[in-house]
């Protein structure tokens, strides 16, 4: 009878996982800022864990994406503990191999932590009943202005509610601030903008069940007009990752939209323009419409290679289910919480003095329940590049109008997805 008892408590002990968490190492895979901020968790992960060792390695963005894919098809050879999987491209993986990572409910994720994330963070992460990831950082999309440019030109920025008044604004901005433009995508190599202001207005490149094309449906037919308008008023140009940056710290770029994970960019990269940045949510195509996005963001997924995975469970659930952890994230690098409750956390509700005094979190990170799922699914790359090269051209007059672009996106991703066009 004691022998069964004890086999009994033995098989609770291992399937609670903490309680076999308490030494042994783990080691994850990452890159740049992203690394860095998952080794910022480590010393308060540690208080609890003393005896987990955690190893972060700052493999590159594209370099984890390639080892992970070519670890996977080795059958989880060489693989950490723990990988960081964007969410756009996270479906790649569960397709292509989905025994190459462990269904995190068998360790712990129950529906009670999983509903503490936005449904558009879990969206691409959860399949066929399975939780391949955690919810890591968000991007709710915010406007990123110089308050010094806003003011010289006469604009509050409280005014702008549709794409239009953004570009009515820029045009009195760019007169009284010579020398500066507007804002800046990369137009040339990326369909960041088009994707946000789709999102926004509620497409994407496929639907939400992922099984059709949606590219040419009107809410991505209004966010590739809005592009253009915008490039043909003389208020966006070019600019990769790099050139933002410099347009930045030279002052030569009043506004830049992006995932609101860029505050700890603008941060980190102009600290000496502290004051003279201010935030505001994204405009919409109408008045009253939706003012809410996302661009970017990630999740951590346990390998089925890992010989310590309740280690690593205790380290994700601290890490991305504490707001501990995603604060500690959020102060040091600038990494925006997918967590919910961390709306509620006393850094989150501070003013923010680089910003002016201004509650940034506050602003940025109430638009996340907001925000509408939208699926990356296993063709992201297929559609993605196809778009870029489509926007491009509709950008230089190749097309008619944004809807013969997109329905021309729109039979080129079914050529090579095989996917059909939604109706």
């Amino acid at each position: 009878m004691r022998t069964k008892l004890a086999c009994a408590t033995l098989m609770l002990a291992l399937g609670s996982g903490p309680v076999f968490a308490q030494s042994g190492e783990i080691t994850i895979w990452s890159w740049n800022i992203a690394a860095s901020s998952l080794k910022a968790t480590v010393a308060g992960f540690n208080k609890q864990f003393p005896d987990v060792k955690v190893t972060v390695e700052d493999l590159g963005n594209q370099q984890t994406f390639d080892k992970t894919l070519a670890g996977c098809a080795a059958g989880g050879a060489g693989l950490p503990d723990i990988l960081s999987i964007e969410n756009h491209e996270s479906e790649i993986f569960w397709s292509q191999f989905p025994d190459c990572f462990v269904d995190l409910t068998t360790l712990g994720y129950t529906d009670e932590i999983a509903a503490k994330f936005p449904d558009f963070k879990r969206t691409e992460l959860e399949v066929d009943g399975k939780r391949y990831a955690m919810p890591w950082d968000s991007g709710p999309v915010a406007m990123f202005y110089r308050r010094d440019y806003y003011e010289k030109a006469g604009i509050d920025p409280v005014t702008i509610k549709t794409w239009d008044d953004f570009i009515a604004a820029g045009k009195k901005i760019q007169e009284a601030n010579p020398g500066v433009t507007m804002t800046q995508a990369d137009i040339n190599g990326d369909a960041e903008f088009f994707r946000m202001i789709a999102n926004e207005q509620g497409c994407g490149y496929y639907s939400s069940d992922s099984q059709s094309i949606t590219i040419n449906q009107p809410g991505c037919v209004t966010a590739l007009e809005k592009v253009k308008a915008l490039k043909d008023a003389g208020e966006l140009i070019a600019g990769t990752w790099d050139e933002k940056i410099q347009a930045n710290k030279a002052g030569t770029v009043a506004t830049q939209m992006y995932g609101g994970w860029y505050e700890g960019t603008i941060r980190s990269t102009s600290p000496d323009l502290a004051g003279k940045w201010g935030v505001y949510l994204m405009p919409s195509a109408t008045a009253d419409g939706p003012r809410a996005a996302n661009l970017g963001g990630s999740s951590l997924a346990i390998t089925s290679a890992s010989e310590n995975k309740e280690a690593a469970w205790a380290y994700l659930n601290y890490t991305l289910g504490t707001n501990e952890g995603q604060v500690t994230m959020l102060k040091e690098f600038g990494l925006v919480p997918s967590l919910l409750s961390a709306l509620d956390d006393p850094y989150v509700k501070a003013e923010q003095p680089y910003w002016g005094g201004q509650k940034v979190w506050v602003d940025i990170l109430s638009t996340l329940p907001k925000v509408k799922p939208s699926r990356g699914t296993p063709f992201f790359q297929d559609a993605d590049k196809i778009m870029v090269a489509v926007q491009l051209k509709h950008l230089n007059g190749e097309y008619a109008d944004a809807k013969a672009a997109l329905d021309d996106a729109a039979n080129q991703i079914a050529g090579a997805t095989g996917l059909p066009i939604a109706e």
